[in-house]
Order: C-alpha cells, then structure tokens, then sequence
C-alpha cells in the first residue's frame, strides 16, 4: 500500500512536467496524454525496482515514443486530400515558434528526442545518453545532426519568403 501512495504522489508531483516532455516530442496533446499514461502504466509495473522515478519514467517516454514513431512510418498511407492550411498568423514571435515546431517534427524521432531532451528539458548530455540508453558520444552526433538539418530548413524556409 505505501508503494501505491509514492506512486500516486509521484503522479500529481511530476505528471504536468513529464506531459509537458511527451508534448514536446509529439507536438500534439492528444498523443502525448495517451504516450505519458501508456509510459506511467508501464512505471507502475516496475515500481518496486524504480530508483529514480522521474528519470525512469522520461526514459519510458522516449523509448516509448520512440517505438510508436517507428511503428507509424510504417503504417503511413499517402493520401490525395491535403489538410487546409492555418491561416497566416500576425504575431511574427508566433510564426517563427510555430515554423521551429514543424521544423522540429519533421526529425528523425531519435534527434527529436534529443533536442527535446537537451534544449527544451535542459539535461545535461550524460543524462539524456543514460535516458536514452546510448552513449554520450551518440548523443553529441545527434545533437549534431539535428541542428544542421534545422539549419538547413530554416535556410530553405528564409529563400523560399525572398
């Protein structure tokens, strides 16, 4: 019983946080309530063994996410509908956050998860290798790699607006 009431607090401690990270990885609120209940139910399994609970249950989230980008791609169906597109925003700082965002989708879910992870959780480089299960080094090179291609996009965006 005293395990169930840690892991409730824990719940109502950290659940606007670690929705916040799942949200960002996703970029839509509707998965990431589904991706942080999905990853505190597989919390609750393991609960007893759990020393860090807030790091074990952001892992959970990444490999999680991880594993459901994976399975989408290859469920994705083309279509010849297009969705309407938003009208054109009049905030400048909005636009910009809003073009960073698809911009930031269309990573490959690893570097998404470390820039997430890095720049928006502002963890150190050792804490996402260990969140991630990889080694530091992987996590630099993505790191890497995400910030060229968002370079490039935001340079294809800037030629496209001249």
């Amino acid at each position: 019983m005293a395990d169930r009431a840690l892991y409730q607090d824990f719940v109502l401690a950290r659940s606007d946080r670690l929705l916040r990270t799942a949200y960002l990885l996703t970029h839509d609120w509707g998965l990431a309530e589904d991706l942080l209940q999905e990853s505190l139910a597989k919390a609750w399994f393991a609960w007893q063994a759990v020393e860090e609970p807030e790091a074990y249950v952001r892992r959970v989230l990444v490999t999680t996410y991880t594993s459901w980008w994976r399975r989408r791609w290859r469920r994705e169906v083309p279509r010849d509908d297009l969705p309407d597109t938003p009208a054109a925003e009049h905030s400048g700082g909005l636009a910009e956050r809003e073009a960073l965002w698809r911009a930031v989708g269309r990573l490959p879910a690893r570097q998404r998860a470390v820039v997430v992870l890095r720049f928006y959780e502002d963890l150190p480089v050792a804490e996402v290798a260990r969140l991630m299960g990889c080694e530091t080094g992987t996590v630099k090179s993505q790191t890497s790699k995400a910030l060229a291609k968002l370079r490039v996009d935001e340079s294809i965006a800037k030629e496209l607006h001249r």
